[in-house]
């Protein structure tokens, strides 16, 4: 038996692709849901770079890429029906009623919406609802944990800077 102690990545090393697939992208995602916690909602909205990134633009973004290809990939519903922005660059851009505890909640129901949505289906089964064409679930994970990965190193940089200038 595993130690809890051992990262769950070590504990699927001989389990199915699938299994593996989810195990990380699960770990990314939380990585980047708790990139906020403990930070105040100015630190949260603090720019730092001259793009729109912020980290808490980087929760929201990531709510927005987990309803790209989990929700429009998978059910063709338009970005319009589904809600969210039509551009990646949009969805960073926060609004008045954007907060920490809204954007993680947000968040947090977008991943367990994408865990429904691909629960009854197989690492071949293609997904039809993307611009690019009918593309296979194993394609779409792979391509969500290596932009989940980029952000989290976002996150990491930026909560690093952020913390850096806190008082005390």
């Amino acid at each position: 038996m595993s130690s809890p102690s051992v990262p769950d990545f070590e504990r699927v090393i001989d389990a199915a692709l699938r299994d593996q697939f989810e195990v990380f992208i699960d770990q990314h995602r939380a990585e980047l849901q708790h990139c906020l916690d403990g930070l105040t909602e100015e630190q949260a909205r603090r720019s730092l770079v001259p793009s729109r990134t912020t980290l808490l633009g980087l929760v929201k973004h990531a709510t927005f890429v987990e309803k790209v290809w989990f929700d429009e990939a998978v059910t063709r519903r338009s970005r319009a029906e589904i809600g969210i922005p039509a551009t990646p660059d949009e969805s960073f851009l926060l609004d008045d009623g954007d907060t920490v505890a809204s954007v993680q909640e947000a968040h947090r129901q977008a991943c367990a919406a994408s865990r429904r949505a691909t629960a009854p289906l197989g690492l071949d089964d293609l997904l039809h609802g993307n611009r690019r064409g009918p593309i296979p679930l194993r394609w779409v994970y792979l391509h969500v944990l290596r932009e989940l990965a980029e952000h989290c190193g976002h996150a990491d940089i930026l909560r690093e800077q952020i913390l850096a200038d806190a008082p005390g």
